[in-house]
């Protein structure tokens, strides 16, 4: 049984890691293709065309209630969700701050969704963090 365990966390491991990888090359698509300076509308759509030809499920603008003692205290709209198992929380600016990877992170908290991508297609480059989130 220990054995079996280990296989499936392994197997759930190597699931995301193909995800992460996926979704990370995709935006590196994207952005090759436009370049900077588009609005981040346009790349969230672009970013679900190449998802969904990789074979990815996508939800776009997927609003997500916020609980606190069993009881809705807000929402948020997440840009992205794929598989159910990643939340991509995407920017167009010049450059990423803190406060954008502390709304993902939040993002994660209030899903239980356990990856976090937060993706900028800035100026002179395409800017990736990954988010873990510890169940």
């Amino acid at each position: 049984m220990i054995l079996s365990s280990a296989l499936n966390r392994g197997a759930r491991q190597w699931i995301i890691l193909i995800l992460l990888k996926k979704n990370i090359g995709c935006a590196y698509h994207v952005y090759n293709t436009l370049g900077s300076g588009f609005l981040e509308s346009v790349y969230e759509k672009c970013l679900i065309i190449e998802a969904e030809k990789c074979g990815l499920s996508v939800e776009s603008q997927k609003a997500v209630n916020v609980y606190y003692d069993e009881q809705i205290v807000g929402n948020f709209i997440a840009d992205l969700i794929i598989d159910k198992k990643v939340i991509i929380e995407l920017k167009a600016v010049r450059h990423l701050v803190v406060a954008h990877e502390v709304q993902l992170v939040n993002y994660l908290t209030a899903t239980k969704i356990p990856i976090g991508l937060l993706i900028n297609f800035g100026e002179t480059k395409v800017e990736v963090k990954r988010k873990f989130l510890r169940l």
